[in-house]
């Protein structure tokens, strides 16, 4: 057999060797479902509530967290407003009977006041009374030169005998005329001219005479006299100053005169005590600088009205002061003679604001506003002062209130510390 031959057997051969398998036909799963493919499924289903649990937990834990954010906000800005509102104490002013006799703060005046002033234009010649000075009624206080009232003086005195002159003439020719009249040498209105001209002579005179007077009075005021007795307070000129009549300025002002015997004390009394204040009752004056002696007085008058912005009662007590001892403007405390029986108002001293327009109480409203009330002071009894007015035993007034406190201001009001005692309970 030739190569061909064999090449041919063999592929023969490895045909017959090779066999291929049967197709095999599976059942669908759903003719028969596969245990494991089942067990796959639930672990999908478990996978996947899985999930979803852990989506809804981080959910829920967002929306709390946001919450939470919220919620601190809204604390932090309640806790800034409350940081940024100032927090006070406050106490009840205090009510109590008072059994004491009525001793009240008073401003010493002088009985009599007078700034003098210049009635005549020129200057100062001479001084003769310095401050300090006692003074009669009339002492001479200073001199002042008058050229010009001087030369309107001697010009109206010359004017005068000018006039006197022409009335002379005109009285001889009033009479000469009617001397004439009576031998009808002239006419009546010849004569009743000349007597016109007589009359209008003698008002000229009296013009003239009252400008002389008038004149004469104002060189008499070039001398300037004390106008009732008591102390020179001020001078304000010296020799060589320029003088100008009328003026009401401070500045110009000559000096200051003040009658210090007796001297006037001004007490405001309280709405509640003013019904025992009567014209004609004794009250005593105190002093510190004097300590141990009483200067009697009495009450001469009473404005008869309550002020509505103090409720209190103006009442002026004329005290004598012959020997000078009790100066004007100073300050006193006046003991009426009478047992007064009625309630008494009082605060701590740490509860006042002094202001430029006088003392003030922060007192807070039921709205926790500020309101900055004046108060009129009474007795002071150490740590607590009496209030004569202003203040109501309701009223919540601030402890230690500091200076930048405005009226209106809201604030916050602290609970009282345990063991604290409330005022005014």
């Amino acid at each position: 057999m030739g190569t061909r031959g064999v090449g041919a057997g063999l592929r023969k051969e490895l045909q017959e060797d090779v066999s291929y398998p049967e197709v095999i036909n599976f059942p669908s799963e759903t003719e028969h479902p596969s245990p494991n493919r089942s067990s796959q499924n639930n672990s999908a289903r478990k996978a996947g509530w899985i999930v979803g649990g852990v989506i809804l937990i981080l959910l829920i834990a967002g929306a709390v967290t946001i919450a939470s954010k919220l919620g601190e906000k809204k604390a932090l800005a309640a806790e800034t407003e409350r940081l940024a509102t100032p927090s006070v104490s406050v106490i009840h002013p205090t009510q109590e009977q008072s059994h004491e006799e009525l001793v009240l703060p008073a401003t010493v005046q002088a009985y009599k006041e007078s700034p003098i002033y210049a009635r005549t234009n020129g200057y100062v010649l001479r001084w003769y009374k310095d401050i300090g000075s006692h003074l009669n009624k009339g002492d001479l206080l200073a001199d002042i030169d008058t050229p010009e009232v001087d030369q309107e003086l001697m010009q109206a005195r010359a004017t005068r005998q000018q006039i006197q002159a022409q009335l002379g003439l005109a009285k001889s020719s009033a009479e000469r005329w009617q001397n004439l009249r009576k031998s009808d040498s002239v006419s009546q209105q010849e004569v009743d001219q000349q007597v016109s001209g007589y009359q209008q002579a003698q008002a000229n005179l009296a013009a003239s005479d009252a400008n002389v007077r008038r004149l004469e009075q104002m060189e008499s005021f070039k001398h300037v006299y004390a106008p009732f007795s008591g102390v020179l307070t001020k001078r304000n000129i010296d020799v060589g100053a320029l003088i100008n009549a009328g003026n009401t300025g401070s500045d110009k002002q000559l000096f200051d005169v003040v009658q210090v015997d007796p001297l006037r004390v001004y007490v405001n009394v309280p709405q509640t005590y003013s019904p025992a204040i009567y014209i004609g009752m004794k009250a005593f004056l105190e002093q510190r600088e004097y300590s141990g002696q009483r200067f009697e007085g009495k009450v001469v008058r009473t404005s008869e009205v309550i002020d509505p912005s103090t409720r209190t009662l103006l009442s002026e007590i004329d005290v004598p002061n012959p020997g000078g001892k009790i100066l004007p403007g100073s300050y006193a405390q006046v003991h009426f003679a009478a047992k007064i029986d009625a309630p008494r108002l009082t605060i701590p001293i740490n509860t006042l604001l002094f202001r430029p327009e006088g003392p003030r109480a922060a007192v807070v409203d039921a709205e926790k506003k500020v309101h900055l009330r004046p108060v009129s002071i009474g007795r002071d009894y150490g740590s607590s002062v009496e209030v004569m007015g202003g203040l109501q035993p309701s009223d919540q007034v601030i402890v230690n209130p500091a200076d930048s406190l405005e009226d209106g201001q809201p604030v916050n009001v602290a609970a009282p510390k345990a063991g604290t005692p409330k005022q005014g309970s």
